[in-house]
């Protein structure tokens, strides 16, 4: 039986599908903790925790982008130095980290995908917060930190942007959403395996160290997103209105174009994620969304009655 894995942030949207995925290895032992189990900002915990593991995969996070802007120092106090409590227990104990980031480190002027290798420049306190996390793996596990930058993440197991358009479905006869921010949908279950293939690849010696992208292939925008997801869950995607994002204001400013290069996953004999329509289909097809789908469907039947 193989050493075991650990997960941090365990409980959140990606950690459960990290979790799920895992347990499909009989191979593989693994230990989920959520975040009233370990505190990443306590390195005393955090050496106790990583203790006797091969593999950890985080997963925690302070994900409130709006909120970081409101307490820069408690959003970097877990992305910045949190993430460096986890990546020295890793160098102490010669643990491979998977470190799960965000295409926010990047200030979102580019007309072309960002590259792995691409100078960063958050726009905001999330992604500063963030890309301090990143130098904390590259500078203490040059050879065991893998840095996989997700981005515009959906799935069953928290708030996501999916799940709230299928909610809204049922309550408006129409949406306006977002058309001038450009990003990459990915599914939490599809970013879950391909963690999970980078870990064993790790073990393997076949994976270098480094950054990769875990975005879906494609591009798209809020309103294609969410047209998108109307037309898959049987709804009439007309019922979408794109609008600009000074309609919505925010605390934290959005990069305008979050698009993502998927080039070192060839490093690694790994494919990049599937295209962006595939996974929302597939996810859309799950069992863990058809009960939003079914809502949604009869929800807006009543609305138009």
């Amino acid at each position: 039986m193989s050493a075991g894995w650990l997960v941090t942030g365990a409980r959140g949207l990606l950690g459960q599908d990290v979790l799920a995925e895992l347990a499909t290895r009989p191979d593989t032992v693994v230990t989920g903790l959520g975040r009233d189990q370990l505190d990443v900002t306590d390195p005393v915990a955090v050496r106790a925790a990583v203790t006797g593991h091969r593999v950890v995969v985080n997963c925690a996070a302070w994900t409130d982008v709006d909120g970081a802007e409101r307490s820069e120092a408690a959003a970097t106090a877990v992305n910045g130095t949190g993430v460096r409590h986890l990546a020295e227990a890793c160098a102490g104990s010669g643990a491979v980290l998977l470190h799960v980031s965000t295409d926010y480190v990047f200030p979102g002027d580019s007309r072309r995908p960002y590259p792995e290798d691409a100078p960063t420049g958050p726009v905001n306190a999330y992604g500063r917060s963030k890309a301090a996390g990143e130098r904390a793996v590259a500078e203490l596990l040059p050879h065991t930190g893998y840095i996989v930058r997700t981005a515009w993440l959906y799935g069953a197991h928290g708030p996501n942007f999916v799940a709230r358009m299928l909610e809204l479905a049922g309550r408006r006869e129409t949406l306006d959403v977002v058309a001038d921010q450009h990003g990459q949908p990915t599914w939490s279950r599809a970013l879950a395996r391909q963690l999970a293939a980078l870990g064993r690849a790790a073990l393997a010696g076949r994976a270098p160290a480094g950054i990769y992208h875990g975005t879906a292939a494609g591009r798209t925008t809020w309103y294609g997103l969410a047209s998108e997801t109307f037309r898959l869950a049987g709804l009439d995607p007309e019922r979408i209105r794109p609008v600009g994002s000074e309609k919505f204001p925010r605390p934290a400013a959005r990069p305008a174009f979050g698009v993502l290069g998927h080039g070192n996953w060839a490093r690694c004999g790994l494919v990049p994620l599937p295209r962006w329509e595939d996974q929302l289909a597939a996810a859309l097809a799950a069992p863990s969304f058809a009960a939003l789908v079914v809502a949604a469907r009869a929800n807006s039947a009543r609305l138009s009655a």
